[in-house]
């Protein structure tokens, strides 16, 4: 199960080191150890979520210059610093410049792990309402909005919080149906270069020949038919953002001159020989393993490696059956506003089958079934029989399997609503702690997700 949080321990006394690690691991705390400050500034970022103890007296740089560095970083990351010197004018400075916490040696175990768990719910909670904030200002910002409750959901617009408004290339990764474009144009809404162009390709629909022309453009008289000059969609997106879809489908020559752009940042027309300084961000989108793919040779190596700069999976809606009534209740009403037509509720009976179906086309196949709940009903050419109840059809859960399915969605929505506790989802469900825990194990739950 989940550990109590993370403490980087910074002390070059080894046994003192193992010693202060051993209580923290044994109060189930994950512990990273440093014996100097050296390399701990590469191990914490603004969205770190522990504690760090040190030592004051360390070789080389010493526990109140690493934490004037720590601040540059984050200056909310608590910093609990230990001595062996009482200094109470040292001690008075160094928490009015920020430090957490002030401990002398030799220190009991009660009064330290008192201090650390303190200061862990410090910074939890800090963190909790910066993700909120983020949250909410992104959810009522312009722009598409990601639909959903379930852990995974909450998990990918957390990560498009924070690498939304950067200028990395990001990697979209995600089944056919899932959303990938919504989730690319989300992307660029919510960052500085949503006024912009957001122009998108999908390769798999260009035919080789024309690539080219279609990536790069070109100058009048290039080739036989270029009669007019083209301006190419890498250039058309420069400020903006350029989203490649089916990037596995680029044909291979086309990849080595992609890699160059990204690396270059500059592009050429075809037929001219006047670079183009570029402003872009690409994101590109995929619903199969590029990694597989590049040892095999049918995707250069270099290039993904180049792309996957951050990595964004969107989960199948099979993993987030709980999200259907609301994604169904939202497609309904697009569907009603659009057609002019009443959204009547879907009855019990029929929602349920929702919840058991596979979803082979995931989103996309739901939503598109909405519409044709709203525009037929469930008379004439709705579906519901043919695709979802059908015997024959693969996707149709047995006996087990719906028990399995629909337990695990009871103990999703459960956690959610008490926001993690262990006490308040077994009081809810009438569960003992180490049956709430089996299953939690057997379905991959864990309680911080929900916080």
């Amino acid at each position: 199960m989940s550990h109590s949080g993370e403490v980087i321990l910074i002390d070059d006394e080894r046994s003192v080191r193992m010693a202060i690690a051993q209580t923290l691991e044994l109060d189930e705390f994950k512990v990273h150890e440093f014996e100097s400050a050296a390399g701990v500034l590469k191990s914490i970022s603004t969205d770190y979520a522990g504690v760090i103890v040190s030592d004051i007296n360390l070789p080389g740089q010493s526990g109140l210059d690493l934490f004037d560095d720590i601040k540059q970083i984050d200056a909310e990351i608590p910093v609990i610093l230990i001595t062996g010197h009482g200094d109470i004018s040292m001690a008075v400075n160094a928490i009015r410049n920020g430090v957490y916490d002030f401990i002398e040696k030799p220190f009991s175990n009660s009064e330290f792990l008192d201090v650390v768990r303190r200061a862990m719910e410090k910074r939890k909670l800090l963190l909790e309402n910066r993700n909120l904030r983020l949250e909410l200002a992104a959810q009522n910002a312009p722009g598409p909005r990601i639909i959903g409750n379930t852990p995974g959901i909450h998990q990918l617009r957390s990560i498009l919080i924070h690498v939304a408004d950067t200028d990395a290339d990001i990697m979209i990764f995600g089944e056919t149906g899932t959303g990938k474009e919504l989730v690319a144009r989300s992307i660029h809404e919510h960052s500085s270069r949503r006024a912009f162009p957001f122009v998108a390709i999908n390769c798999g629909a260009v035919p080789e020949s024309m690539m080219e022309s279609e990536l790069f453009g070109h100058e009048k008289g290039a080739f036989t038919d270029a009669k007019n000059q083209r301006i190419g969609k890498l250039e058309y997106s420069n400020g903006g953002t350029l989203f490649l879809d089916e990037i596995e489908s680029m044909p291979m020559s086309m990849q080595i001159r992609l890699l160059r752009v990204l690396e270059e940042r500059k592009v050429e027309r075809l037929g001219s020989n006047h670079p183009i300084d570029l402003n872009l961000r690409i994101l590109a989108a995929t619903k199969v393993d590029l990694k597989q793919l590049s040892e095999t040779g049918r995707f250069r190596e270099d290039l993904y490696y180049r792309l996957n700069v951050v990595r964004v999976d969107i989960p199948p809606l099979r993993e987030r059956t709980s999200d259907i009534p609301l994604l169904w209740q939202h497609f309904g009403l697009v569907a009603s506003a659009q057609y002019k037509r009443e959204s009547v509720p879907l009855s019990a009976e029929r929602m349920h089958s929702l919840l058991t179906y596979d979803w082979p086309g995931n989103v996309r196949e739901l939503r598109n079934l909405a519409e044709r709940y709203i525009l037929m009903g469930e008379s004439g050419s709705f579906e519901f029989d043919s695709i979802i109840t059908n015997e024959a059809n693969p996707g149709v859960m047995t006996l087990p399997d719906q028990i399995e399915r629909f337990e695990k969605i009871l103990l999703e929505q459960e956690l959610l609503r008490q926001k993690g506790s262990i006490k308040g989802t077994m009081e809810a469900l009438g569960l003992p702690r180490k049956t709430l825990y089996d299953k939690m194990r057997k379905y991959g739950l864990d309680k911080d997700i929900f916080k």
